[in-house]
C-alpha cells in the first residue's frame, strides 16, 4: 500500500484527487491540506510515501517544498501551468499532472509511482504534458543520475542499444536510459526521422544517401525496409 497525502491551496482540487485516490486499491490517503507547512510536518514524521503536490501556493511553492524535503518521498506535481514541468523533474518529481486532471491520466501517474515504489522504474518526462512540436529547440533526457538538457540543433543521430540509447551530438555522446519510442515522441517530426529499428537521424545533418545507406559525417547508417517510405516522405517535404 502506498501512503499518500494531497497538498493544494484549492479545496476543490483536493476533492478531485481524494475521489481518484479512493478508486485505486494500492493507494491510501492519510492526509490532505491546503497548507504546505502542515504537510512538511507530516513528511517529517516519516510515514508518507507519495505526495500529490500543487506548484503554485501562497505560503510555499511546490518546487520550494520539494527542495526542503530532499527526496524523502515520491512527488507527483499538479498544476494548471506547463512551464514548471522540467524544473519539477530536475527536482525528481516522478510525474506532472495538468489540471483539470482526468482519472485516466491520474492512474497512469500512480502506476508509475507503484513501479518506482518497487524499484522497477526510472522517472522520465511525460511528453503529453510537456511542450512538444516542431518549434522545440531542446529536450531533456534521463541519464542514470540526472536530467541533461540537449539542444535539438546539436543532435546528429540516436542509436538504440539493448537496454539504453546513445545520443550523438556535434560535441559529445550521451548515454540515456530512455527508449527509442520515447525519443521519437520527444523529438520534433519531420526534423528527426526513424530510419531503422536502432537509429533515429536528424534530417538536416545527413550528408549523402546512397543505396539505402545514410551518411552523417563518418557514420554510415542502413535505411531499414520498414522505414524507407516514411523516411523519403520526410525528406521530400
Amino acid at each position: 500500500m502506498i501512503r499518500c497525502i494531497v497538498v493544494d491551496d484549492k479545496p476543490l482540487a483536493i476533492d478531485v484527487l481524494k475521489h481518484y485516490i479512493a478508486k485505486v486499491s494500492f493507494l491510501e490517503l492519510i492526509y490532505s491540506t491546503t497548507n504546505p507547512l502542515e504537510a512538511l510536518s507530516k513528511v517529517a514524521e516519516g510515514n508518507v510515501d507519495l505526495i500529490f503536490l500543487d506548484i503554485q501556493m501562497p505560503e510555499l511553492t511546490g518546487l520550494q517544498f520539494m527542495k526542503i524535503i530532499k527526496g524523502k518521498c515520491q512527488v507527483i506535481l499538479t498544476t494548471a501551468y506547463t512551464e514548471y514541468a522540467l524544473e519539477g523533474f530536475e527536482n525528481d518529481a516522478i510525474d506532472y499532472l495538468l489540471k483539470p486532471v482526468s482519472f485516466e491520466r491520474f492512474y497512469k501517474a500512480v502506476e508509475k509511482a507503484k513501479l518506482m515504489h518497487k524499484g522497477m522504474l526510472i522517472p522520465s518526462i511525460e511528453t503529453s504534458d510537456v511542450k512538444t512540436g516542431k518549434d522545440i529547440d531542446h529536450i531533456f533526457v534521463k541519464t542514470e543520475y540526472k536530467l541533461i538538457r540537449i539542444a535539438t540543433a546539436a543532435i546528429l543521430y540516436i542509436e538504440g542499444m539493448q537496454n539504453y540509447i546513445n545520443i550523438y551530438t556535434t560535441t559529445e555522446k550521451i548515454t540515456s536510459l530512455q527508449t527509442m519510442k520515447k525519443m521519437e515522441e520527444l523529438l520534433p517530426n519531420p526534423q528527426f526521422v526513424r530510419v531503422h529499428k536502432s537509429f533515429i537521424v536528424a534530417v538536416d545533418k545527413i550528408d549523402t544517401i546512397e543505396r539505402n545507406r545514410i551518411a552523417i559525417g563518418d557514420k554510415v547508417i542502413a535505411l531499414g525496409d520498414n522505414y524507407r517510405n516514411s523516411f523519403y516522405d520526410a525528406i521530400e517535404h
